[in-house]
């Protein structure tokens, strides 16, 4: 077992499958040692986790939102790879934060992605480049959408 899968157990963390394209697009491209994540949205029982920061909901519930599409993230990276020990570097990570205009949290909502990536895949090669940002809106009305690029062997 690989050391990423060991602290995926250890973190009671089962990855979910690829899921289907809800539009016109790819689930993730990889061109040469890169692999290009879409934006995934999130999720809570299997549907939307529908929200907006500074109005229905507080930062905490944002980052565990976060945290969730990390899941799907790694999900989905797996699909792409087979195995994420492959990884060699989560390089980017852009987080879209459905908030209100005074809200002013999307990087502290956007940490429950990061520290989990970090913490499933170490600092080395989890820590990664990243952009927070604050949206009037995201499709079907999620709290969060976050999508990554991965560096792979």
């Amino acid at each position: 077992m690989s050391a990423v899968a060991q602290r995926l157990a250890s973190l009671g963390i089962s990855l979910p499958p690829l899921s289907a394209p809800a539009a016109a697009y790819v689930p993730f491209v990889r061109t040469g040692s890169l692999v290009f994540v879409s934006g995934h949205i999130a999720r809570r029982d299997g549907k939307p986790w529908v929200g907006q920061l500074g109005l229905t909901m507080g930062t905490e519930e944002g980052q565990a939102a976060a945290r969730a599409i990390a899941v799907d993230l790694m999900g989905t990276l797996q699909a792409a790879v087979g195995d994420l020990a492959k990884v060699r570097r989560i390089v980017k990570v852009m987080s879209l934060v459905n908030s209100t205009p005074s809200f002013t949290e999307q990087h502290l909502v956007t940490n429950g992605c990061s520290q989990l990536l970090v913490d499933v895949f170490g600092p080395e090669i989890g820590a990664h480049a990243r952009s927070a940002f604050g949206v009037a809106q995201i499709p079907l009305g999620a709290c969060v959408e976050i999508e990554l690029i991965a560096e792979v062997a």
